[in-house]
């Protein structure tokens, strides 16, 4: 039995060049899914090529940090930045807040929901849940988004924490790997949630790529999808995109990155093709499917082992 792959670009409705090289990869059978922000420059954009792309999971990318709300400011005071407009400007400016007990879970819970209902109200059938900056890796972000899953038919939401075979290649700068062997400790109370253990809500075996995130180059894919075990189902996490002048006009630390992620993928992933135990491509809303029992593809799933075949 071969192993399943989720591949999902992040930031779905971020800029049209990111969302262009997320319609180019998924049409080249090289990118199964990815995530839509509710409050992204380019969500319309986003959305007309979702409906285009039957085939295409998408989920919501969660925003708490580094971005606009989608629900009135005024409802979410604990989320805000010093303007009281948009929400906290960082990560560490988030995560120092929810330690301190200073961001109220009933907020997150509201802010979600608005971005949550953004997408289906534009006729989105949402495949996962995942969080920018992978804010999740909390329990305090975690609770409020498996119980909103569960009240908006939502099916998976994503295992956060990467892989310790996919840490120990050594990817990416030397603190990151650090702070996402740090926050390793808090696995076990994300698999502790009731809507996990119950598979209420369903995840996968981990994310890889978390630590190489801003270095996924050819060889580093290469080198991870070899690397997979011959058992399991993992999330590949990738930012692929044009470093144009909508980029230009937006907050974000992968700049040049995007177009070498988006060059790996494409020149990465038909040569897997060649692995003897070539992992199945699926996307979120596969993940109920117990495709190597029965060998089977759904409409949804496709594989890698047959990349030349459009679906």
């Amino acid at each position: 039995m071969a192993a399943r792959l989720i591949i999902n670009a992040d930031d779905f409705g971020l800029t049209p060049g990111i969302n262009r090289a997320i319609a180019e990869l998924h049409q080249a059978n090289a990118l199964t899914s990815a995530t839509l922000m509710a409050t992204g420059p380019a969500f319309d954009d986003a959305v007309a090529i979702a409906h285009a792309s039957p085939t295409l999971g998408v989920g919501c990318h969660v925003i708490l940090t580094d971005g606009v709300p989608a629900s009135d400011p005024q409802t979410i005071p604990t989320l805000l930045g010093p303007d009281g407009k948009t929400l906290r400007p960082s990560l560490i400016d988030f995560v120092q807040a929810l330690l301190r007990g200073r961001i109220n879970e009933d907020d997150i819970t509201r802010e979600a929901a608005a971005q949550i209902q953004r997408l289906q109200r534009a006729g989105i059938r949402i495949t996962h849940l995942d969080t920018h900056k992978h804010s999740h890796l909390f329990p305090t972000v975690t609770r409020p988004l498996l119980q909103l899953a569960e009240q908006h038919g939502i099916p998976a939401i994503r295992n956060p924490f990467e892989q310790p075979w996919s840490l120990a290649l050594g990817h990416g700068n030397r603190l990151r790997r650090m702070q996402v062997k740090l926050l390793s400790t808090l696995h076990t109370r994300f698999e502790r949630q009731p809507q996990i253990r119950s598979a209420r809500v369903l995840t996968t075996d981990g994310t890889i790529g978390v630590s190489a995130t801003g270095h996924l180059d050819a060889p580093t894919l290469r080198q991870l999808l070899h690397a997979l075990p011959a058992n399991g189902t993992f999330e590949l996490c990738c930012h692929p995109g044009y470093n144009d002048a909508d980029l230009d006009r937006v907050t974000t630390r992968l700049r040049t990155h995007r177009d070498i992620e988006r060059n790996a993928l494409l020149a990465e992933l038909p040569a897997i093709t060649l692995h003897p135990n070539a992992p199945h491509l699926i996307h979120y809303g596969s993940l109920s499917s117990n495709t190597e029992a029965n060998g089977t593809h759904d409409a949804h799933q496709f594989t890698i082992a047959h990349a030349d075949e459009r679906v």
